[in-house]
């Protein structure tokens, strides 16, 4: 084993975590494809969601990061060049075409390899495949002439049904879903909000390697990504960041890495969650990178579904910010608002916004604007917030921002 746990204070974890998200630091004045790339190779995934309240989910998390680029790019890099591809971590998710041997070993074992954590639907899906074997047989059949959405396939009026099971609408969802999981199917497009399905043999580049990892292999190779895209991280942070809920023996792969020199526990001062934390070596020369005055923070506004507040438990045990993702509650219910984007200064989540996208009138609507009670008052960070509201609009194509009454009185000048 390696030497005792390295101290680190909290700020210094915090800005690591935030510096390894890639939301420190000048964003690139011009983002380009390989940009994309870049991103999504440091944190993994980004999940993709499609609600269009502000923007699609994927589009709000890669522009705090990169700033201006351009959707375009993203498209032909998922549709056409596929060097990033749309598959389930379980959620669905932007990974890179280069990990597939990642995913291959998962693909090739299902369902054996989904975990515990999963619950029953292991055996749920075993049997479902036991049961479906004509209509496994039946959708590759038609997919064999080319990409199809769900509703275009001629078995899924057939296999529809009321009774929803795993929130599939019919036999066929779930089919492809399975196919989907066991890497036989991809999605290779979109029309509108529906997938287009493909057969892999058929739309995965010749080129992307497929070669599937051993399990030892795998889950050594997924808890460094993991860990690296975290900054630092508990065994539950591991597997709930990457992939999710599909580690078999995960302390087993630490064990081993940690014997390796690969990473180290660290003690974050600060931290109530008391668990054993890790930092990968390769991370270690940033540490002192992040407590120098030469470390840039920035304004960032994060989208529900974005990989640094992915977890709520993390959130607030690192962060000390409760975030709920109040468009699942009642209107009742809500506290913040619809779509809540937490607002990021350096290390620190100082606040909230809730906006919509008036599409019709181009305009930003910020219908409410809340600081945490320990969030900086003065007018420099609220220009700042300003400013970043600002340019959002503009990416999203919006001419104007309007703002309500709902603005913290510090930050009012600014904001209106």
């Amino acid at each position: 084993m390696s030497d005792a746990p390295l101290p680190l204070t909290l700020e210094t974890a915090r800005r690591l975590a935030v510096t390894k998200q890639g939301l420190s630091g000048k964003q690139p004045s011009r983002p380009s494809a390989a940009a994309i790339c870049s991103i999504v190779r440091e944190i993994a995934y980004v999940q993709w969601d499609p609600v269009p309240i502000v923007a699609p989910s994927h589009i709000l998390s890669l522009w705090a990061r990169l700033g201006d680029f351009r959707v375009s790019d993203l498209e032909r890099l998922l549709w056409k060049e596929r060097k990033l591809l749309l598959h389930w971590t379980p959620m669905a998710s932007i990974v890179l075409a280069e990990d597939y041997p990642l995913y291959s070993s998962l693909m090739t074992r299902y369902p054996e390899s989904l975990t515990s954590s999963w619950g029953n639907h292991r055996i749920r899906a075993r049997q479902f495949l036991a049961e479906h074997a004509d209509l496994r047989r039946t959708v590759r059949r038609e997919l064999r002439n080319g990409p199809l959405t769900t509703g275009q396939f001629k078995e899924h009026a057939k296999t529809k049904r009321n009774d929803v099971e795993w929130a599939f609408s019919s036999d066929l969802s779930q089919m492809l879903f399975h196919l989907l999981m066991s890497g036989e199917v991809m999605v290779v497009g979109h029309e509108g909000n529906q997938n287009l399905w493909g057969l892999t043999e058929q739309f995965l580049p010749s080129e992307v390697e497929t070669e599937p990892l051993s399990k030892e292999a795998f889950e050594r190779e997924s808890a460094q990504r993991a860990i690296r895209a975290l900054g630092t991280a508990t065994a539950r942070e591991i597997t709930y960041y990457f992939p999710r809920g599909r580690y078999e023996r995960l302390q087993a792969a630490l064990d081993g890495l940690e014997e390796a020199s690969a990473i180290r526990r660290v003690a974050v001062d600060g931290v109530a969650d008391r668990k054993v934390r890790y930092v990968h070596t390769q991370d270690l020369p940033l540490l002192a990178t992040v407590d120098s005055s030469g470390w840039e923070p920035r304004v960032s506004l994060l989208p529900p579904f974005d990989n640094l507040i992915g977890s709520s438990a993390r959130t607030k045990s690192l962060f000390g910010f409760d975030y709920v993702r109040e468009q699942f509650l009642p209107p009742e219910k809500r506290r913040y608002g619809t779509y809540v984007l937490p607002i990021l200064w350096g290390e620190r989540l100082i606040g909230r916004i809730d906006p919509r996208m008036d599409r019709d009138r181009g305009v930003l609507m910020v219908n409410s604007v809340h600081a945490e009670p320990d969030a900086p008052r003065d007018r420099e960070l609220a220009a700042r917030i300003g400013e970043t509201i600002d340019r959002l609009a503009a990416f999203l194509g919006a001419g104007r921002v309007a703002y309500s009454r709902k603005v913290p009185a510090a930050w009012r000048s600014s904001l209106r």
